[in-house]
């Protein structure tokens, strides 16, 4: 499956950003899709992942609240809807694709086989 992701830039603190990853190539609805980041000199670090009808979602502790993951199977997209953005959200974000049933291995990058090339977000005044 081909991922690519969009909706990144310049944001200021506060502010929000929707970023998309739409899937081609494979049955997407087969699929449970995350999201994830990885800023300068840093580890790449899960964010949140959707399971594959959409029911189940899995947050990172530090965006719980703040960041929204959705799904539409029809127009083979994933999103992450980002509020309340802070400086230290900025990275480049990644969605990936991972045929996992279990949805405690969902928060590793390991579970994944697919990635997109990413976007960047910055947060800055």
């Amino acid at each position: 499956v081909q991922l690519q992701a969009s909706g990144g830039g310049l944001v200021q603190p506060g502010g929000s950003l929707r970023l998309s990853c739409v899937a081609s190539g494979r049955p997407f609805g087969s699929y449970a899709m995350g999201w994830f980041r990885q800023a300068p000199g840093k580890e790449r670090t899960f964010l949140a992942a959707i399971k594959f009808r959409g029911g189940d979602t899995k947050y990172e502790e530090s965006v719980k609240g703040r960041f929204t993951i959705s799904r539409d199977n029809a127009k083979n997209t994933v999103y992450l809807q980002m509020n309340s953005l802070r400086p230290e959200d900025t990275a480049v974000y990644y969605c990936a694709a991972s045929s996992t049933m279990i949805s405690s291995n969902l928060g590793s990058q390991f579970a994944y086989a697919y990635w997109g090339q990413g976007t960047q977000v910055t947060v800055s005044s």
